[in-house]
C-alpha cells in the first residue's frame, strides 16, 4: 500500500514538474513575443486588421486659351487584392477558382492572375487599374474575400495624337512624363487621400474599429496660351509639308512678339499620349521596334517624347543673318543702303569661303540680306569684330536659356570668344559656327516685331481651380531692350522685302504684309557635316504691328534642301488660315481691305447630329470637313447615322471659309 502512494506520489510530482515546466516555457514564449518581438507582431495585426486604400486625387484639366479641353481625367476604378484574407479564405484548388471568375470579366490570363492574388509576401497588391464603372460592378458582385476596389481617374487626351509633345503624357502612377504634364505636374497632380478602416480577417468593417476618410484634393487646371484652332492650321500645314517635301519630320510655333504666349507648337510625326509607350509606326516598322533591346527601345521612347523646338540645337542657317544685320544698323556701322560686293566667294585669313549660289555683285544691306549673301555678311561680322558681335548674341538672347517654361530647354553652343578667330566669326556671320534652339530664334527675331524688346516666351496663361477661379497668372515678362525702335523698324522692312521680292516669296499671301527669313543648315554630326539638313523659315505678319511670328523647320527634307522650297510654303499654309481666325483683314494696294480665300463663315454646332445632317448643315455654311479617325467611302456610308460625338472647332467659331471642321466619330 505505501508503494503505491509512493508511485502515486512521485506521478504527481512529474506531472506537476512538467507542467511548471512548461508553464513557464509558455511564460517565457509569451514574454518573448509581447516584449522581445511586440512591435513587430503588433505591426503585423495593424496590417492584417487595417484597410488602408489610397483615393487618388483627380488631376487637373490641360485647357487651351479659349477653354477647349486638351487633356482631362476621367473616374474609373483599381482593383486590390489582400493576399493574407484571400488565401485564408480560399484553399487548393478555390483560389484558382475565384481567379478564373475574375480572369473571365478583366480578360486577362488566370494563372497570372492568381499569382498575384496568392502573393502573402505583399500586404496589399494592385491587380488591374483603368476600371470602367460596369466593370467594376461585375467584379463586386462575385464578393470575392480580399479583393477591394477603390475610384480614381485615368488620363484622357481627346483629340489623341494631336499637340503631344507639348501636352506630353503621364506614366502609370499618373504622374507626368514629358511636356505640360512634367512641367506642371506639381499643380496639376493635387494631393491624395486615405480611406483607413479596421476590418475582419474577410474584409468587413468592424462595428467598434476606427475610422478615418482623408478627402484627396484635386488638382489645378492649367489654362494653356495655345488656340486649339491655330493648333490644328499648325499641324495641318506641317503634315502637309513633310508629304510634300519628303522630310521626316517637321517643327513649327508661333509666337506673339509682344507678350511671349506661344499660340501654337508642333513636332511631327509626334505620338498619341493615351497610348505613350507605343510609337505611331507601320507594321513593318513596329515589328523592328519590338525587336530592339528593353534599353534601345527606352531611348527611343525617350527621344519621341522629346521636344526639338525647346530641347535640340542646330544651326540656323540664314535666319542668323537677321541678327548680323540688326548689329550692323544699331551701331550705325552701316545703313540699309550700305553696298558690298560679292564675287561668289570671300577670302578670310587665306581661307576661301563661298556663297551659297553665284556671285551677287555690288549690293546694299537690304539686297544682301534678300540674297541671303555670305560674303556680305561675313563682311559685316568682321566689321563689327567679335566683341560686339558676342555682344548682340547675348542681346538677342541666344547665349542662355529662354527659360520658357517647358522642361528639358537646352542651351545654345556658342564657341568661346577667345577661342575664335578671323574665320569662325566671319562664319558665324552667315549663321553657321553657332547652335542655337527654334524657341531662342523666334523669340529672338520677335524682339524685332516688337519694337527691339526681348520678352520671354511661355506655353500656360493661368492656373484655375475645379470651379474655374483663377488661382495664379503668368503675364508678360519683358527682358530687355535688345534694339532701338528705329533699327528694329528698318528691319522689318528689309524682312518684308525678303519675302515680297526675294527668297521668301513662297511665303507671299495677296493682301498681307509678312517679313521673314529662309534658312538652310547641314546636320552637324560627331564634329562633321552629313549630307542632311534642317530647312527653315522664320517670319511674322503684319510688319506694321506684328501679330504673330512664325518658326516652321523642317528636318531632312529629301525633294529640297532650301527653306525657300520648303519651310516657307508651309508658313503661307498656316498663315492664310491663321491670319484671318486672328482677326487681320488683308489691305490691297488701293486701301480696301477684304477677307482673305473664300471670306468668313460661322461653324454651325454639329456634335450629337447624325454624320448625314452634319454634312448637310456644313455645306450649307460653306465649310468642308475631314472625320476623325480617318474613314474610307464604305465607311462613310456606314457612319451617316452615326452621331457626332465631338467637333473642333467648336460651334460659334469664326473661320476662314477655306478651313476645315474635324468631326469626331466612335
Amino acid at each position: 500500500m505505501a508503494k503505491v502512494k509512493e508511485k502515486n506520489k512521485n506521478r504527481m510530482l512529474f506531472a506537476f514538474g512538467a507542467m511548471a515546466l512548461l508553464m513557464a516555457l509558455l511564460i517565457v514564449r509569451v514574454a518573448w513575443i509581447q516584449i522581445v518581438n511586440g512591435e513587430e507582431y503588433t505591426d503585423i495585426a495593424i496590417d492584417q486588421q487595417t484597410s488602408d486604400i489610397p483615393i487618388e486625387a483627380k488631376r487637373g484639366s490641360i485647357f487651351d486659351r479659349n477653354g477647349e479641353e486638351l487633356a482631362s481625367s476621367a473616374t474609373c476604378y483599381t482593383l486590390w487584392v489582400r493576399p493574407a484574407q484571400f488565401t485564408s479564405q480560399y484553399k487548393g484548388g478555390k483560389a484558382a477558382e475565384e481567379a478564373q471568375k475574375l480572369a473571365v470579366i478583366l480578360d486577362t490570363d488566370a494563372a497570372e492572375l492568381e499569382e498575384k492574388m496568392t502573393d502573402t509576401e505583399n500586404v496589399l497588391v494592385r491587380l488591374v487599374d483603368g476600371l470602367e464603372k460596369e466593370t467594376a460592378d461585375k467584379i463586386k458582385e462575385l464578393e470575392i474575400t480580399g479583393t477591394e476596389i477603390s475610384e480614381g481617374t485615368e488620363r484622357f487626351y481627346p483629340n489623341d495624337n494631336f499637340a503631344s509633345v507639348l501636352l506630353g503624357s503621364v506614366n502609370a502612377e499618373g504622374t507626368g512624363r514629358s511636356g505640360i504634364e512634367q512641367q506642371y505636374d506639381e499643380y496639376l497632380s493635387g494631393v491624395a487621400g486615405r480611406w483607413v478602416k479596421n476590418t475582419d480577417i474577410n474584409g468587413n468593417t468592424l462595428s467598434y474599429g476606427e475610422k478615418a476618410y482623408y478627402q484627396a484634393e484635386n488638382g489645378l487646371n492649367v489654362v494653356l496660351t495655345v488656340d486649339e484652332v491655330l493648333q490644328h492650321y499648325m499641324e495641318d500645314a506641317l503634315r502637309n509639308g513633310m508629304e510634300e517635301t519628303g522630310a521626316k519630320g517637321a517643327w513649327g510655333m508661333a509666337m506673339d512678339p509682344e507678350t511671349g504666349e506661344i499660340l501654337a507648337m508642333s513636332v511631327l510625326p509626334g505620338f498619341d499620349p493615351n497610348d505613350a509607350t507605343t510609337p505611331l509606326l507601320d507594321d513593318k516598322e513596329m515589328e523592328e521596334f519590338k525587336k530592339l533591346s528593353g534599353e534601345e527601345q527606352s531611348a527611343y521612347l525617350s527621344q519621341m517624347w522629346r521636344n526639338p523646338l525647346v530641347s535640340d540645337v542646330y544651326e540656323p542657317g540664314s535666319t542668323l543673318k537677321l541678327v548680323t544685320a540688326s548689329a550692323m544698323l544699331e551701331e550705325r556701322l552701316a545703313t540699309p543702303n550700305t553696298t558690298y560686293s560679292c564675287a561668289g566667294s570671300y577670302v578670310v585669313s587665306g581661307v576661301r569661303l563661298n556663297c551659297w549660289g553665284a556671285a551677287h555683285g555690288t549690293q546694299t544691306l537690304t539686297e544682301a540680306v534678300g540674297n541671303s549673301c555670305n560674303p556680305a555678311h561675313m563682311q559685316m561680322a568682321l566689321q563689327m569684330g567679335k566683341d560686339t558681335y558676342y555682344e548682340y548674341l547675348d542681346l538677342f538672347g541666344l547665349t542662355t536659356t529662354t527659360g520658357i517654361d517647358l522642361p528639358a530647354e537646352s542651351g545654345s553652343i556658342v564657341q568661346a570668344k577667345d577661342a575664335i578667330g578671323p574665320v569662325e566669326l566671319a562664319t558665324m556671320g552667315f549663321g553657321h559656327g553657332v547652335a542655337i534652339t527654334p524657341v531662342q530664334l523666334i523669340s529672338a527675331i520677335s524682339a524685332i516685331g516688337n519694337d527691339g524688346m526681348l520678352v520671354r516666351p511661355h506655353v500656360v496663361k493661368e492656373l484655375t481651380d475645379s470651379e474655374g477661379n483663377v488661382v495664379k497668372s503668368f503675364g508678360t515678362e519683358t527682358i530687355k531692350q535688345v534694339i532701338s525702335e528705329t533699327t528694329a523698324s528698318e528691319m522689318c522692312r528689309i524682312m518684308e522685302l525678303e519675302v515680297s521680292k526675294y527668297g521668301g516669296s513662297a511665303a507671299k499671301i495677296d493682301g498681307y504684309s509678312i517679313g521673314g527669313k529662309t534658312g538652310t543648315a547641314y546636320k552637324a554630326t560627331g564634329g562633321e557635316y552629313s549630307n542632311e539638313t534642317y530647312s527653315s523659315f522664320v517670319c511674322m505678319s503684319p510688319m506694321d504691328d506684328a501679330k504673330i511670328a512664325v518658326l516652321v523647320v523642317m528636318d531632312t527634307p529629301t525633294k529640297s534642301i532650301y527653306g525657300s522650297a520648303t519651310a516657307a510654303p508651309v508658313a503661307r499654309n498656316f498663315l492664310e488660315k491663321a491670319l484671318p481666325y486672328m482677326g487681320i483683314n488683308p489691305q490691297y494696294e488701293d486701301g480696301k481691305s477684304g477677307s482673305a480665300g473664300g471670306g468668313y463663315s460661322y461653324v454651325p454646332d454639329v456634335t450629337g447630329m447624325t454624320f448625314a445632317k452634319a454634312e448637310t448643315a456644313l455645306a450649307e455654311a460653306g465649310i468642308d470637313y475631314e472625320i476623325v479617325p480617318a474613314a474610307d467611302k464604305d465607311e462613310k456610308e456606314e457612319l451617316k447615322d452615326q452621331k457626332v460625338v465631338d467637333q473642333y472647332p467648336k460651334g460659334g467659331k469664326k473661320i476662314n471659309k477655306d478651313s476645315k471642321v474635324y468631326l469626331y466619330r466612335e
